[in-house]
């Protein structure tokens, strides 16, 4: 017979490895919509790119690159990353709204903040770049909060190191 403190142990394991299971598959649903919302306001391929978020002292370096040298892909992501450049300085963050929704981490602050934003575009092999200073250091780590959400929300479409 096994004992009744046995019994219940087996069964705590049980629904911990079940919510679990539920997490991981909410993580893959949530990150499968934002995939799907992504394609629509990203011109280029997220399955032939990929996202890099780098927290720096000062900000962050997000760069997009294509993963093989597909002249149309490198295009698409220099447009767009060129065109975000300039709305984020305007304060205009829809579009990783739209992909992320409203209550995105760090979000909110850069809208309020952008004024306080530096906000620089770059083209790099196979890609582009933007790069965000700032000198407050709340603002520093809406950009880190940013990146974390990001990094997230794009799963295997992103990456913290490149």
């Amino acid at each position: 017979m096994i004992p009744t403190r046995r019994i219940l142990a087996l069964g705590a394991l049980a629904v911990v490895g079940c919510a679990e299971a539920d997490q991981s598959s909410e993580v893959a649903e949530h990150q499968a919509e934002v995939a799907a919302a992504g394609a629509q306001v990203m011109p280029f391929d997220l399955d032939a790119t990929t996202h890099f978020f780098e927290k720096t002292e000062y900000g962050g370096i997000q760069e997009v690159v294509a993963d093989s040298a597909d002249p149309h892909q490198v295009a698409l992501i220099r447009e767009h990353l060129e065109e975000e450049a300039e709305r984020f300085a305007r304060g205009d963050f829809h579009d990783p709204a739209m992909i992320h929704g409203e209550d995105m981490a760090g979000l909110h602050e850069l809208v309020m903040g952008h004024e306080k934003l530096a906000i620089e575009y770059g083209e790099i092999e196979l890609g582009a770049r933007i790069v965000y200073r700032a000198d407050e250091p709340a603002l520093v780590s809406a950009i880190h909060d940013w990146f974390d959400a990001q990094l997230r929300d794009h799963g295997d479409h992103a990456s913290g190191r490149r």
